[in-house]
């Protein structure tokens, strides 16, 4: 079974930045190949929209068989809350907290970022995983695109 994997948009900007390029490119080169579907938010794609257009053109190419779209829903507003309720991070990282939980409730097999500050980080990690399970909700790997490369990532 295909990797269904929720991208933030950090990893589509990862893809020109000199430091994150390279495994970023052997990420997106997966998803062409049909090895992973890329999960793709409204928030993303909202958030492309500042981008410069050769960003934007990124997912334009990506095959679209390899894409998956959804949502942000009433019920991922409201676990992303909680997330700031908690503390986990503060109110000016509710977009983070909402590709959290859109990846949380959409089932993503992980969510991949190059957001060290608010999402890949190991206490952040353990935050949005702790008030998923109070909640209710399944725990999300979160991981970067060299980590997905590296050693794969198993179900």
């Amino acid at each position: 079974m295909k990797q269904r994997i929720y991208i933030d948009t950090s990893v589509v900007g990862g893809y020109f930045d000199d430091e994150f390029s390279l495994d970023t490119i052997l990420f997106f080169d997966r998803v062409k190949n049909g090895e992973i579907i890329i999960i793709l938010s409204d928030i993303l794609q909202a958030e492309l929209l500042r981008a410069p257009k050769f960003v934007k053109e990124l997912l334009i190419n990506m095959p679209e068989s390899q894409i998956e779209k959804v949502r942000l829903s009433p019920e991922s507003i409201d676990l992303a809350d909680k997330y700031i309720e908690a503390k986990v991070v503060g109110k000016t990282s509710r977009a983070d907290c909402q590709h959290i939980a859109i990846a949380t409730l959409c089932n993503a097999d992980v969510l991949v970022s190059w957001n060290f500050k608010h999402i890949v980080n190991l206490d952040r990690i353990r935050g949005y995983n702790g008030i998923n399970y109070q909640n209710g909700y399944k725990m999300i790997e979160i991981r970067t695109p060299k980590e997905i490369i590296k050693h794969g990532y198993e179900d």
